[in-house]
């Protein structure tokens, strides 16, 4: 008996939502993300707005060394050889184990892609960077890679893992990370708004056209053993 192909073995409402929502809720979170950005050169010409000079000095009067450790190992995790190699690797390796190509395929292109946005939003807007900056960076605060990394995983990894607690754990890594860039200086708090509307966005505009797919290999995934699974069957 031949194995169905990913979409066949997914649902009707799967198929309508690969239609429907996804491309109007990201596309409304990515004309967000454009418009922010415009909105910050347009008023000011890139300088920051009320709502960023009021966070940056509640970051800047409650600096402290346990915060800057935090926010230092966050900002390792979000590039360099951790960001941009091992954590996308690593999630890339057991998406491939769990079989799961179609996921491993979009989660590949989802980062590809958001990544390549910040680089072009960056050079478009050309916005300064805050002066009291902890670490070092590159051209174009807006907006903020790193977030954009993060919420482009965080989304991701909540559709192919459709659990509360992969949500939650999202969620919460998203957040310290736009934390953590305003902390150490090298963003404005829009900056880091407008990099988890531009993650989001991606992760859910590139869902909407293989959505079906996902589900339907997520079921058929789950009818054939693969090594992860039968590691943890046999440790319990």
């Amino acid at each position: 008996m031949s194995e169905r192909a990913p979409e066949t073995a997914a649902t009707s409402a799967t198929r309508r939502i690969a239609r429907r929502w996804p491309l109007v809720s990201g596309s409304a979170a990515l004309l967000l993300a454009v418009g922010l950005g415009a909105l910050i050169v347009l008023r000011g010409n890139g300088r920051p707005l009320e709502i960023d000079a009021e966070w940056m000095d509640e970051i800047l009067e409650h600096r402290a060394p346990v915060w800057e450790y935090l926010s230092l190992t966050m900002n390792y995790l979000g590039a360099g050889i951790a960001g941009v190699i091992v954590i996308p690797v690593l999630i890339l390796v057991a998406l491939l184990l769990l079989k799961r190509p179609w996921a491993a395929g979009y989660f590949v292109v989802a980062t590809i892609v958001s990544s390549g946005l910040v680089q072009v939003l960056k050079s478009l807007f050309g916005r300064d960077r805050p002066e009291d900056m902890l670490v070092m960076s590159d051209f174009g605060s807006f907006p903020s890679g790193h977030v954009a990394n993060a919420a482009t995983m965080a989304v991701c990894l909540g559709i192919l893992f459709p659990r509360v607690w992969v949500w939650l754990a999202g969620t919460l890594y998203t957040v310290l990370m736009m934390v953590s860039r305003t902390y150490l200086g090298a963003h404005w708090l829009t900056d880091t708004i407008g990099g988890l509307l531009l993650g989001a966005s991606v992760a859910v505009l590139l869902w909407a056209p293989v959505a079906a797919k996902l589900q339907g290999e997520r079921e058929l995934a789950a009818q054939h053993p693969s090594p992860l699974r039968i590691r943890r069957r046999n440790s319990t």
